[in-house]
């Protein structure tokens, strides 16, 4: 089943598309699940992690589809984006926030095929392994190849990830067990654990993280983490 998002502020053209892409779904032997929400904050709001594709009007009262889309990126790298649009104009500033096309509205159904055809050719089938909490400042989901490193903040995790930081509420055991269970992560230390994929270096009991950041080894552990970090770097030669 695939969860589509649909977010527009005209009633009419949401019924419209929906009955589009439940044809497109009939013909093609898929299950949509749809969502619906009127501007952009409802739907940041109430976002999802787990949406598929989204449909966004780019003019919105409330808050406009390019400003929507800047705040699900960053919550989100990997959801799907169709920008919706009768103005031409506003089509290039879309594809800034990663958008995999547009629609000009009023959308015909042949456009619209073409265009899930190319999505789900490309997409499907490719769904890769992520991590999805929620925090203060909003829901987030985050390829494991994206994750940087974890370390341990008082009773939860702080997760490093595309430049920015973000706190889960879980400790370090919960986190440390759902991460290692990925071949690319190893633990240092008992307060961290990281991505090999990001180690630059080792120098004596310090990691050196590929974003500049250094990382401590403990010394019980350094042994196990080599070894770890010798094979992984093998396996990418």
């Amino acid at each position: 089943m695939f969860k589509i998002a649909i977010c527009d502020d005209e009633q009419e053209f949401i019924v419209e598309l929906k009955q589009n892409l439940r044809r497109y779904a009939d013909e093609t032997d898929k299950t949509f699940c749809f969502f619906e929400f009127k501007d952009g904050t409802e739907l940041l709001k109430d976002y999802q992690p787990d949406f598929d594709l989204i449909f966004m009007d780019i003019k919105m009262e409330k808050l406009n589809g390019l400003k929507t889309a800047e705040e699900i990126r960053r919550m989100d790298s990997t959801v799907g984006l169709i920008f919706l649009t009768s103005l031409k104009k506003y089509v290039w500033r879309g594809y800034e926030y990663g958008a995999v096309n547009y629609l000009l509205k009023p959308v015909k159904y042949g456009v619209l095929k073409m265009e899930l055809d190319r999505y789900f050719a490309r997409y499907q089938g490719k769904d890769e392994p992520y991590v999805s909490f929620q925090n203060d400042s909003g829901k987030y989901k985050v390829l494991y190849k994206n994750l940087c490193y974890a370390e341990t903040a008082k009773r939860n995790v702080m997760l490093h990830f595309e430049g920015q930081q973000q706190i889960i509420y879980k400790n370090m055991k919960e986190v440390s067990a759902l991460l290692l269970s990925q071949p690319q992560f190893a633990c240092p230390h008992q307060s961290f654990v990281v991505n090999m994929a990001y180690v630059k270096s080792v120098e004596n009991l310090e990691i050196v993280m590929t974003t500049g950041k250094r990382v401590p080894i403990s010394q019980p552990k350094r042994k196990d983490f080599m070894i770890k970090l010798t094979d992984f770097w093998g396996d990418m030669l």
